[in-house]
């Protein structure tokens, strides 16, 4: 869907009686609340200052049989306690926070736009491999700390070989802005885009292959029971040793401990990750790493992409469904 269909589909409105904007990222924006009122003049916002828990959920949402919700917990115990609440919008991309099969239970209707914030995870993607292959973490931390280091040969972007775990929306996005670069480009997925690799100079590879292969590893996999822990301290050990691994799609997914023996090792070129198993990220050892550049889960954190979520999100309202589990991420 283009930003242009969300806005004209947003503006229509939708048909219920009390709408109620959970996600927090909303609240704490004016102008994303602007964008809710201007088409339901009579939403309300919660103003809590963090993400709601379940009974937060429950009470906020008692008099609302509609939902704006980004990653807070919509569980049986939650639909259960809401039983006028018929139609969610979904604020954000991924929903690990959600039980759809409660909500079909419930038939509580659900709307996703998918890959709303691809262009804005995929340009901080790029810039993470610029930053990782030349040295731009250890470096910046030895100017702050009043040594001027006189030589560190990082390395091109042009020419090396980029591998992609997971080539959904983010990942062909990737692939999109490292055309002009000329890498050999190796995606992994469990579902094969034979045109798009072919239009766009792909091979897709199995994950052994892309574990052999990349010299560049980026992820951009969903978090579900099949990818939480797959990058364990044996995946890891068979990572190339000048490997550049990049995180930007969801924590738990990495072993973070077997990540930092691989840093402390010297066994890894470095690591950037902008999500973490535990968020506010608390692994100091880690963060501190100086071939370690992290970032606070800032992958859609852009003024463009946070209009364009909540635009999708007020349009999923219109055109909501009772959807099977499988449909997401196939649990």
């Amino acid at each position: 869907m283009t930003t242009a269909t969300i806005e004209k589909t947003a503006a229509t409105g939708a048909a219920f009686r009390q709408l109620g904007v959970c996600a927090d990222h909303v609240n704490r924006h004016p102008a994303m609340r602007q964008e809710v009122l201007k088409v339901h003049p009579t939403a309300k916002f919660h103003d809590a200052g963090h993400r709601l828990n379940e009974d937060e959920v429950i009470e906020f949402l008692a008099d609302c049989d509609a939902a704006i919700v980004g990653f807070e917990p919509i569980t049986e115990r939650v639909v259960s306690a809401l039983p006028d609440l018929k139609i969610i919008g979904k604020y954000g991309n991924g929903c690990e926070s959600f039980d759809f099969a409660a909500m079909k239970r419930h038939n509580v209707r659900f709307g996703y736009t998918w890959g709303v914030n691809k262009l804005a995870v995929a340009e901080l993607t790029l810039g993470f491999m610029l930053m990782g292959l030349r040295w731009v973490m250890p470096l910046n931390l030895a100017m702050r700390a009043g040594e001027r280091p006189r030589l560190r040969n990082g390395r091109f972007l042009t020419g090396r070989v980029v591998g992609i775990h997971g080539c959904g929306h983010i990942g062909k996005e990737v692939v999109r802005l490292l055309q002009p670069f000329n890498c050999t480009i190796l995606a992994c997925d469990i579902k094969d885009y034979p045109d798009f690799y072919k239009q766009r100079n792909v091979t897709p590879v199995s994950h052994d292959e892309l574990l052999a292969r990349s010299e560049i590893l980026t992820l951009h996999l969903p978090k579900t029971h099949l990818t939480r822990g797959l990058y364990s301290r044996e995946i890891l050990g068979k990572l190339r040793k000048d490997c550049l691994l990049i995180n930007t799609c969801r924590g738990e997914i990495v072993d973070e401990d077997a990540l930092l023996e691989r840093l402390d090792a010297d066994d890894l070129t470095a690591a950037c990750f902008d999500v973490f198993a535990v968020e506010p990220a608390d692994n100091d050892r880690l963060l501190n790493h100086p071939n370690m550049l992290a970032t606070p889960h800032i992958g859609a954190s852009t003024e463009e992409t946070r209009l364009i979520l909540v635009r999708a999100a007020i349009a999923r309202l219109n055109d909501a469904r009772v959807v099977d589990p499988e449909e997401f991420y196939g649990v």
